[in-house]
């Protein structure tokens, strides 16, 4: 059965019977959802299950996908975040009906509020923020207007224009709607619409100086661009009764909003605000480093979209916020991985092996580029009397049912011949440094007509065709399974094993012609991908994921 076929057999979650619901009863000939980003950062696992999710219901059901940067704070918006998501999107395989930013209705935003001044709906509050809090009152005690909310229609539009043409400072005025003081929603106790921020803006520049809050720009947006289906995350429900009462008092496309829960990650955190912290602080390599659950990072790391939107849809959609094991991702990377990874073998930790009865200078061997692949074809691998093999392939003194290398043990070399173990040489302080072997020439891989039988297989690299990379290992950023929860600073928790770096790997020649869009099997070790450090004067692979999960918890420790 193939995997589109496994996916409607799923049953439907409650999104997908709310829409199908919608089209029955022919409330919508087509739905139309939207990605809404705000571009003060780079997207995370968080976003990149918002976004299957928004793109796979509007590819199942028909219509599209608008992508939409929430572009209404000019303090923390770039446009280098503007591009990276997009990037982003893209790489994840999708791709948009529509590109706006909620700064592209600005001016419709601002006219919307007049709308709500002149129905008597919106005032201008001249109160401090601290006063504006203390008014609210609590969630057991109702709120109480001020006598700011008794301004006329004619005052409150003169001083929203006076607001908009620049004639008072940040934070002296406030353009609020009236709804209800004494609301359990403390969210519909007078909310604040707009407020004055003197900041240059990547797109409109200086041309205004007041901007729309979140739940003014968010609902009309949506319904200017006729979304149907306007899904959010959990922390968006209290905004739910706002968001419609907002689109009922104005009278315009009703849009409706639907809330999912969030999907965390084990092992590290998904907060933009603590995300920027371990960047600017420096305990990892930028937004992209492999280690970071961004969808940078992951990229860099050697994630596939493939194995992203399989584990996205697999996890499905529920009601309650949910933290998932990282181990389940991984296991898509490496499910996907496997089918498509070139196989190619690289020693980590080299000891020298010379087959003292090889008499060739050097011959060419195939092996298999990857044996899951029917058509994946074979390689050419130089093989010569001098190889290097893993360090922690040989033992000197090996305990019963060992199956690698030891004096007098038989092994197989990948791909080439048998070999038996007939020398240790050691250094002065008793360190392995050469091997002596002796090969066995009707042993051929593809030809054996030796008749003998071995149950170890070791990967090698010829030491005349080496090239040397260089390795970077990554493992868990955090020690603990929630970083967040714990006590203390959730920087306490990084683990400092979570990146090792082997600088001097030797690889078979092949790997001298890598390729960013190709992904490597090291054979025995794990799936590897070029890294964008890489250059003409060195190579750099990061590893992706290991060829099983070999993570153990460990105990936290400050």
């Amino acid at each position: 059965m193939s995997n589109e076929e496994k996916k409607e057999e799923r049953s439907l979650n409650f999104l997908e019977e709310i829409i199908e619901a919608d089209l029955a009863a022919g409330k919508y000939k087509e739905i139309m959802t939207r990605f809404p980003p705000e571009p003060n950062g780079y997207l995370h696992m968080g976003h990149a299950t918002s976004i299957c999710l928004n793109f796979g219901l509007s590819k199942k059901y028909g219509g599209g996908t608008n992508l939409r940067f929430d572009d209404t704070n000019p303090v923390t918006e770039e446009t280098e975040y503007v591009d990276s998501i997009k990037e982003d999107v893209r790489w994840l395989g999708f791709e948009w009906a529509n590109e706006h930013y909620a700064s592209d209705y600005f001016e419709e935003l601002y006219q919307l509020a007049e709308k709500l001044i002149k129905k008597g709906l919106a005032y201008v509050d001249d109160s401090a923020s601290e006063e504006i809090a203390e008014q609210k009152g609590t969630p057991t005690q109702p709120g109480r207007r001020n006598q700011f909310s008794e301004r006329s229609i004619e005052e409150n539009l003169q001083l929203f224009r006076e607001m908009r043409d620049g004639k008072y400072k940040d934070g002296e005025k406030v353009l609020r709607a009236k709804v209800d003081m004494s609301s359990p929603n403390m969210l519909m106790r007078d909310p604040i619409l707009y407020r004055i921020k003197h900041a240059h803006h990547h797109r409109t520049g200086d041309k205004w100086c007041i901007y729309p809050m979140y739940d003014f720009a968010h609902g009309q947006s949506d319904s200017i661009e006729k979304i149907t289906h306007s899904i959010c995350t959990l922390e968006f429900v209290p905004h739910r009764e706002l968001y419609d009462w907002l689109i009922e008092k104005l009278e315009i496309f009703p849009s409706h909003q639907y809330e999912f829960a969030r999907r965390n990650l084990t092992y590290t955190v998904m907060s933009k605000r603590k995300l920027l912290q371990l960047v600017t602080e420096k305990h990892v390599d930028g937004w992209d480093d492999p280690r970071m659950p961004t969808i940078s990072g992951m990229r860099r790391r050697g994630y596939t979209p493939e194995a992203i939107r399989e584990f996205c849809d697999r996890i499905g959609i529920a009601k309650r916020d949910n933290i998932v094991d990282v181990g389940l991702l991984e296991f898509f990377v490496r499910e996907d991985l496997n089918k498509k990874a070139l196989r190619k073998m690289v020693v980590f930790d080299p000891v020298k092996l010379v087959i003292t009865n090889y008499t060739q200078d050097e011959e060419m061997l195939e092996s298999e580029n990857n044996p899951e692949d029917p058509n994946g074809g074979e390689r050419e691998v130089p093989f010569s009397g001098e190889l290097y093999i893993e360090r922690e392939d040989f033992m000197e003194n090996p305990p019963k049912k060992y199956f690698r290398l030891a004096p007098g043990q038989m092994v197989r070399l990948k791909s080439a011949y048998i070999i038996r173990c007939d020398e240790v040489v050691k250094d002065e302080k008793g360190n392995v440094t050469e091997l002596g072997c002796s090969y066995i020439p009707e042993s051929k891989s593809g030809a054996d007509t030796s008749g003998i039988h071995v149950k170890g297989t070791l990967h090698w690299v010829s030491v005349k065709h080496a090239v040397t990379v260089e390795v970077r290992e990554y493992d868990r950023l955090f020690k603990v399974e929630d970083p967040s929860s714990e006590e203390g600073n959730f920087k306490d928790y990084i683990n400092p094993d979570s990146l090792k770096i082997v600088k001097n790997a030797f690889a078979e020649p092949s790997l001298k012609n890598a390729k960013f869009e190709e992904r490597y099997q090291f054979i025995r070790k794990g799936y590897f991908t070029l890294d964008k450090d890489s250059s003409t004067s060195g190579i750099v692979f990061n590893k992706t994921v290991g060829l099983k999960d070999s993570w153990k918890p460990q105990t936290a420790k400050k």
